[in-house]
């Protein structure tokens, strides 16, 4: 498909399609969040949810990561922007929240991935969830993950009765790489759960192939954003301006027709019904003969000499090199000389890794595996099997952009959602 061919294609969706769809009910929400991780992403996506507040009912914030350093201070300070700006946005729109109103539902939830069991203490955060979850209302509360699992698999395990109540939005992907052990527990214990898995659709929000220099990531702060109010001018320091938002399509989903249909058109990507969830347990090392499934469950069983120390203690590690880099994940005794550790493959490519641990008798490991690029891929016995309502990444072919499967189910949007972001930037340089 040539650049021209590619770009009139979106401008026609957008031409046909475009009128947002109106959503029956001013939905409930609650966001758990890595801000302040590893990945700045997030701090953008929080800027486009505050700019958007008054479309939402909005429950909780939860400071939730799984991986590096986010807290709930970093939600405060993005809404110390938004309370500067408010005053602007106020003059062309009603219903936003107060600041102090989303102060008090600032949460801290857990930080560092759980422990193979999927879930250990309960959090500010995982209480909350309980909390929201179990009011009165004819309304589901929809839980829209931007990061790990390990609140809401803490909540599950605390109340299993709220399963019934909330509804879930997932972006996972690289994120189901820092909370393998929630995302296992989860799937396991709740195959009953409304969920939908966003393992890479989202990535369509920030491919720019084909796409028209207005809305370019590159392009877009200098544009519409600069100049722009304190968020327009906080945006600025992640990613220096590009916007990635690799979130915001969960926003985008509650905003565009009736989230109750997954399988709908929608700004935040339409999904299709899938009945398992891809899982390889191997007890040996692995070879490049063995081709796993991208964002799939990997368990790798150890034997080694039996250990002193409590069932679900970290006491080994796995080196996982892929591409140019390497990242190191921990494995857990499980009890009886038996060691297990998780990992998820986030793209498809070749890796290699090692397994290693400072305990006597403990042998090292050492393979490598292929990672294809069809989820969730063909059906194995091992798999976890799943209810009627999980949903996930259409797999029509026509829909892949690039490498990315269902990546045009969100793509498609992109030019009708960045101009009407663009439509409140201006609020915010209106004097």
């Amino acid at each position: 498909m040539n650049k021209l061919f590619s770009v009139s294609l979106l401008l026609c969706w957008s031409l046909v399609l475009s009128a947002q769809k109106p959503v029956p009910v001013k939905p409930r929400i609650l966001i758990s969040t890595d801000i302040g991780g590893t990945d700045p992403d997030d701090n953008q996506s929080m800027i486009h949810f505050l700019m958007y507040s008054n479309r939402f009912n909005t429950e909780g914030l939860i400071s939730s990561p799984s991986y590096g350093h986010g807290t709930k201070q970093h939600l405060l300070d993005m809404i110390a922007l938004y309370e500067k700006d408010l005053p602007a946005l106020e003059k062309f729109d009603k219903g936003f929240p107060s600041p102090d109103a989303l102060r008090a539902i600032c949460k801290q939830g857990r930080q560092g991935a759980a422990p193979f069991a999927g879930y250990t203490k309960a959090t500010e955060g995982s209480n909350w969830i309980v909390t929201c979850a179990r009011r009165k209302s004819r309304q589901p509360l929809w839980v829209l993950v931007w990061g790990g699992l390990d609140d809401l698999a803490q909540a599950l395990h605390d109340a299993p009765d709220i399963r019934k109540n909330i509804k879930v939005y997932w972006i996972g992907g690289p994120n189901k790489k820092w909370s393998t052990n929630s995302y296992a527990y989860i799937v396991q214990h709740f195959p009953d759960l409304w969920f939908i898995e966003v393992n890479s659709s989202y990535y369509g929000f920030f491919s720019n192939k084909g796409m028209p220099d207005s809305v370019s990531t590159t392009n877009y702060y200098d544009r519409y954003m600069a100049g722009a109010g304190h968020m327009g001018k906080d945006f600025k320091n992640y990613y220096g301006g590009n916007v990635k938002m690799g979130d915001t399509p969960s926003l985008l989903y509650m905003m565009d027709g009736d989230p109750n249909d997954p399988q709908r058109e929608s700004w935040g990507g339409s999904f299709e019904k899938f009945d398992h969830s891809a899982r390889n347990i191997f007890n040996r090392n692995t070879t490049l003969t063995d081709t796993v499934t991208v964002c799939s469950i990997l368990e790798f069983h150890i034997k080694g000499p039996q250990l002193p120390i409590p069932p679900d203690s970290a006491c080994f590690t796995m080196s996982v090199k892929a591409g140019i880099g390497e990242q190191k994940w921990a494995g857990y005794y499980r009890g009886e000389g038996n060691y297990v550790v998780r990992y998820a493959p986030k793209q498809a490519e070749i890796i290699s890794y090692t397994i290693t641990a400072d305990i006597p008798g403990f042998q090292a490991q050492s393979g490598q595996f292929v990672v294809d690029n069809l989820w969730p891929g063909k059906r194995r016995e091992t798999d976890y099997p799943l209810g009627k309502d999980w949903y996930t990444d259409r797999s029509d072919p026509r829909l892949y952009d690039g490498q990315i499967q269902g990546g045009i189910t969100v793509k498609k949007w992109r030019y009708d959602v960045l101009m009407d972001w663009a439509k409140r930037w201006q609020w915010l340089k209106t004097k």
